[in-house]
């Protein structure tokens, strides 16, 4: 497997597009600022210009909108809601963006990953935010352990590997298993909700990943959005992360063939 690197990159400057999208995301009563500073850090050094992108586990579809308003040609939302989505099965809150946002360019698709049908040219990008364990959870709980587990999810990832163009971007953000709270089996404070033993560390996946295809695995430590950089200064690392949430991002690029 490649070695694990940073590659930072400045993105251009938002279009009007973008900038409705921010004010939408403002109305709602949420910090549009700090949305802003994430998707930054979450698209940094991808471009999204012109370019195709798949968002699995698409949720309210936020990330959708946001690389559509910020050039993407075209991007395809799975979200078939049901178990383990985090904004119900309804699409409501997908729907009331959508009427909101000028952003022709998204079409949500309700199927899973696995039941998604797609004859099409690759994407330029592939997005799995906080979906990649739910892809498959059961599979996932004994994947560090299961060979079974592991060929499920080997099937998964050659999809998602033939799904991307060659050169492409996969993106998976996700918590990772190892958190001190639940090493201590002691509820996190700060993330209340995550059921630590439904995840895996970013190492591991990356292993699984660039078995299917993928290389240059990048991993990103997760920070405080109100904390802007100072907070990834002091925060973006392994130990910080496990002492507080355990997020990561990890990029991959799809090799070429």
């Amino acid at each position: 497997m490649a070695s694990i690197g940073t590659d930072i990159r400045p993105l251009p400057e938002a279009s009007a597009d973008l900038a409705h999208f921010y004010e939408v995301i403002a109305s709602t009563g949420q910090s549009a600022s700090n949305l802003r500073f994430y998707v930054e850090f979450l698209f940094d050094g991808v471009p999204v210009t012109g370019r195709r992108m798949l968002d699995v586990g698409a949720g309210d579809g936020r990330f959708s909108f946001y690389a559509a308003c910020a050039g993407a040609s075209e991007v395809v939302s799975l979200e078939p809601g049901g178990p383990g989505s985090r904004h119900g099965q309804s699409g409501l809150e997908f729907e009331r963006m959508a009427s909101r946002v000028n952003a022709p360019a998204v079409r949500l698709v309700r199927e899973t990953l696995q039941d998604f049908q797609y004859g099409g040219p690759p994407y330029d990008i592939v997005l799995l935010h906080s979906s990649i364990n739910h892809l498959d959870e059961a599979a996932c709980i004994d994947l560090h352990r299961d060979a079974t587990a592991r060929e499920r999810y080997a099937r998964i990832f050659a999809k998602l590997a033939a799904l991307t163009a060659p050169g492409g971007t996969l993106i998976a953000v996700d918590a990772a298993r190892r958190n001190l709270f639940g090493d201590l089996h002691m509820t996190n404070p700060l993330a209340r909700t995550i059921e630590w033993p439904k995840h895996q560390q970013p190492k591991f996946w990356a292993e699984l990943m660039c078995r299917a295809g993928f290389e240059q695995p990048v991993i990103r430590w997760t920070t405080f959005n109100t904390l802007r950089r100072p907070g990834r200064v002091l925060l973006g690392n392994r130990v910080a992360s496990y002492l507080t949430l355990s997020g990561f991002c990890l990029t991959l690029r799809r090799a070429a063939t």
